[in-house]
């Protein structure tokens, strides 16, 4: 048997994860789509559900068309998915500093946590764990 025709195991291995690569690709637009969905529905306490009718939950499904929509786009534009993580990341960075800070305001105010604020030593390791991410965030542009 000629050496070109013979099927190795990698060839093997590369005709079986190939597509199943390329099927995991098509599931991640609707799953993301969905998800994203479902958060925006909790957050703004809109009727949701995959098993209502478009009428009963419009704005749940606008959100799921849009976000395919979005997703279509993105590949349709050769945007390289890598980079795409990789600045995605680099936002959340930038913006997880922010959230630590209102995480820190609402958890040692009386008032909103009925009398049970988050101890001295919580509220100093949050603190100095946002202080060291605003440090990392501006090094990171300016050095």
């Amino acid at each position: 048997m000629p050496r070109s025709t013979k099927k190795t195991p990698l060839k093997r291995l590369l005709s079986v994860l190939g597509p199943g690569l390329i099927g995991v690709g098509f599931l991640a637009i609707p799953t993301l789509a969905g998800s994203a969905a479902y958060a925006f529905a909790e957050t703004f306490h809109w009727r949701q559900g995959l098993d209502r009718r478009l009428r009963g939950a419009h704005h749940f499904y606008a959100v799921l068309i849009f976000s395919m929509l979005v997703g279509i786009a993105l590949d349709s534009l050769n945007v390289n998915p890598v980079s795409a993580l990789f600045w995605t990341a680099v936002i959340n960075g930038v913006l997880a500093p922010f959230l630590l800070v209102g995480i820190l305001l609402v958890a040692s105010d009386r008032k909103l946590m009925n009398d049970q604020p988050s101890s001295w030593l919580s509220c100093a390791v949050v603190g100095l764990t946002a202080a060291l991410m605003f440090i990392a965030a501006g090094a990171m542009f300016f050095l």
